[in-house]
């Protein structure tokens, strides 16, 4: 695989928890981490909580993931089995969606993505049994609470085919329309349409409920339509231009979950933050190697930017404005939500905020910072919303790239309770297990070969049209025959097998 031209230090060459805050200290940022973990009976990780009527009884949490490996018609397949049936061994007490189900077929980011429709209350109640059913057979059924995340890919849907996009846009982004190449005249989503897609989120919770899920979490994050309405600014109508239009979506589809699954609860997974878009920099791009990250601004482009929620508007490059996420966090709260989950930015324009990774993903860039800077960032960010809002139950995301700080982090930002829960999403598909092993009576890694080392192949297999999993550490995917076409087309671009 190709590395990281800049010479910034690999966090698995750091030798203590000291050398790790060190180094964070040279990189301008700060972030706490423990020296030893606790005896699990000591442990914050093990401790539980509650989220109104829910009952959390550790905090790690298992992130959401699209696997790419649903059925044409959005039913679950072996993988998908298994990897829902794996979160249940993983020993977290909170699977925050296990995938993101798309509300209606045109709203798929992809033609294998799980969706609504008449067959999915059998489809959703397999997938929740099997995830129960192997969590109750190694820990018991105590405490756990399983979501499942809604979704409407908007901008990056491509429901029929892996290669054609077929976009629907909230508004016309002065950036993201010009990559997509989208004439000026392609049409917005009506009013109406939006009515219409926010019906098909309540029929969607319905079943989630009848299928014995705990909640629901309505997808604010990572660019897709609910996130890209919160930044719709110069949208005319019922859903854009003020703050209270450009959440009407959100309120409208807490409102119908209510009146059609009384007893659901509800989340909601944010992007609390967002930057310009990035690009790779033609002058350090080489053959087979992306260039450094850099932001693809408008040229000539007035500030304040407009078009990135919970962005700094005059430094919309790299500096976050928490105003506005905060605002949405207090509304979220005075209509009874408790549980939301942080995140940050977009994997399709700037990942290197989103998932920090030594190693780019086939269509990526080299990433512009340390991605212990982008780590470190989430993890202010989330302490400090905390600190506003103290009432909100959070999780808190990015931890993956920590590797075998992760544990001594978590154990720290949780017990200082600057996060309530630790969002574990790449790290399950290679060492889903994990969580299980450090509220273990021995509290250590046990297979640290296991652990994911960002190599982004979960990331580089979907981009080039095939399912998602750990192709590097996971035996199943070594296997498994796309494997050969992956490291062929690593290969061809110059990368080696990660």
């Amino acid at each position: 695989m190709s590395e990281n031209p800049v010479p910034w230090r690999k966090i698995h060459t750091l030798p203590d928890s000291a050398a790790l805050r060190g180094y964070l200290a040279e990189l301008g940022m700060e972030m706490p981490v423990d020296d030893r973990l606790l005896p699990a009976e000591r442990s914050p990780l093990g401790q539980p909580m509650t989220a109104g009527a829910l009952t959390i009884c550790n905090r790690f949490a298992i992130q959401p993931m699209e696997g790419w490996d649903a059925t044409p018609d959005g039913r679950p397949t072996p993988d998908l089995l298994r990897r829902w049936r794996r979160f249940g061994e993983s020993g977290a007490k909170l699977i925050w969606g296990g995938e993101a189900f798309a509300v209606c077929h045109e709203g798929r980011a992809n033609p294998n993505q799980l969706c609504f429709n008449a067959h999915s209350l059998e489809g959703l109640t397999l997938l929740r049994q099997t995830l129960v059913r192997a969590h109750e057979a190694r820990y018991g059924g105590e405490g756990l609470v399983v979501g499942l995340q809604l979704t409407h890919s908007g901008r990056f849907c491509r429901p029929n085919e892996k290669t054609r996009a077929e976009p629907r846009i909230a508004y016309h982004h002065p950036i993201l329309d010009r990559r997509m190449g989208l004439p000026g005249d392609f049409p917005i989503l009506t009013d109406a349409e939006i009515e219409s897609i926010i019906g098909a989120y309540v029929a969607a919770a319905k079943a989630a409920w009848e299928a014995g899920f705990d909640f629901v979490d309505v997808k604010h994050c990572h660019g897709y339509l609910g996130h890209e309405l919160l930044s719709a600014v110069d949208r005319p109508g019922r859903y854009g231009g003020a703050f209270e239009n450009r959440t009407r979506f959100l309120a409208e589809i807490v409102q119908g979950v209510r009146r059609e699954a009384p007893g659901l609860a509800l989340a909601v997974r944010l992007s609390a933050f967002d930057f310009l878009p990035y690009r790779p920099d033609p002058q350090t791009s080489r053959p087979g190697r992306p260039g450094l990250g850099v932001p693809e601004d408008v040229p000539g482009s007035p500030r304040p930017y407009r078009y990135a929620f919970g962005a700094d508007p005059f430094h919309p490059e790299d500096r976050y404005d928490l105003t506005e996420p905060c605002r949405l966090l207090a509304l979220l709260q005075g209509m009874g939500i408790r549980l939301v989950n942080i995140t940050a930015g977009s994997p399709y324009y700037n990942p290197h905020i989103q998932r920090p990774a030594w190693y780019p993903p086939s269509d990526g860039y080299q990433p512009p910072e340390d991605p212990l800077v982008g780590v470190a960032r989430q993890a202010a960010v989330v302490a400090q919303l905390k600190a506003r809002l103290p009432d909100l139950v959070f999780v808190g995301s990015a931890y993956t790239y920590l590797q075998e700080f992760l544990p001594l982090a978590a154990q720290a930002a949780v017990g200082q309770g600057r996060t309530d829960l630790v969002g574990i999403g790449r790290m399950a598909l290679a060492y889903p297990t994990l969580p299980a092993d450090i509220l273990s009576g021995s509290g250590q890694i046990t297979r640290p070969k296991q652990l994911c080392r960002t190599f982004s192949d979960c990331t580089t297999a979907p981009r080039n049209g095939l399912p998602s999993g750990c192709y590097p550490l996971d035996e199943h995917y070594k296997a498994k025959p796309e494997r050969k076409t992956l490291v062929q087309l690593k290969r061809a671009a110059g990368r080696e097998e990660g």
